[in-house]
């Protein structure tokens, strides 16, 4: 599905890592190794070592659904754990022999499950290219969120994407977040229109995951707008206000 380019997400991010490509020791009280506590842990054999001095600075955002648009089933575990059933439903057909993971999925619900150690090289970006850097595979990180490529996303899975790059920004030097469709342009489309990069600011504002560079220019942290219930409210109207404004 083709799907119109769409805004990355760039600039440092406030409380990012500095140096080392596997992190500092910031936030890694919520960590084992590679392994996030608060996602569902669900180990693949679809990874490999990253390159030695990967520095891991990138974080892609993609979409993914089996089959298409249909949610909530198990079909996402089943393909990155290479047990798909690919004679289920003619769309796995052509998935046949395919071995490819994520780090991250963030279900519709909000439930986030990871896959892949961090600190390996998960195959999800492919054929890539981003700042004239070859193969993101090797300094990336790989977050999936259930959906359908063009179409809108849910609030939950905003604001856990923004809990979760809070977490991988305290651990790795994670610099820019974009999309799929940033990294293999005219190849891939995800997550496509209906992903909404304002509702991600929003959410890692919220989180004090700053764009520096182009934050809005009255945006500060203040003892008034800390308030999780004040951020929670904002970032529930970015979704609702900027999701609802898409067309069909």
């Amino acid at each position: 599905m083709s799907a119109a380019r769409t805004e990355p997400t760039r600039g440092g991010l406030e409380g990012s890592a500095g140096g080392g490509g596997m992190g500092g020791m910031g936030g890694m009280g919520c960590w084992r190794g590679g392994w996030w506590w608060h996602a569902r842990r669900r180990p693949c054999a679809n990874h490999g070592p990253r390159p030695g001095g990967a520095v891991v600075d990138l974080a892609i955002v993609h979409s993914i659904s089996l089959p298409p648009g249909i949610y909530g089933g198990p079909e996402i575990e089943q393909f990155f754990g290479n047990r798909l059933d690919c004679d289920a439903h003619p769309y796995f057909h052509a998935l046949k022999g395919v071995e490819v993971s994520a780090h991250f999925v963030i279900r519709r619900s909000g439930e986030v499950l990871q896959f892949v150690d961090c600190d390996r090289r998960a195959w999800h970006a492919g054929r890539s290219r981003w700042r004239g850097r070859d193969n993101c595979n090797d300094h990336s990180i790989g977050i999936e969120l259930e959906g359908l490529e063009g179409d809108t996303f849910e609030p939950p899975q905003y604001a856990a994407l923004g809990r979760l790059l809070r977490a991988l920004a305290r651990r790795y030097p994670l610099r820019e977040v974009v999309g799929h469709e940033h990294v293999a342009p005219g190849r891939k489309g995800d997550p496509g229109a209906g992903f909404v990069w304002r509702a991600l600011r929003a959410a890692l504002r919220r989180r004090r995951l700053w764009l520096i560079g182009d934050p809005p220019a009255k945006t500060r942290l203040t003892p008034r707008n800390r308030a999780p219930a004040r951020m929670d409210r904002g970032l529930r109207e970015a979704a609702r206000t900027t999701v609802g404004a898409l067309p069909g």
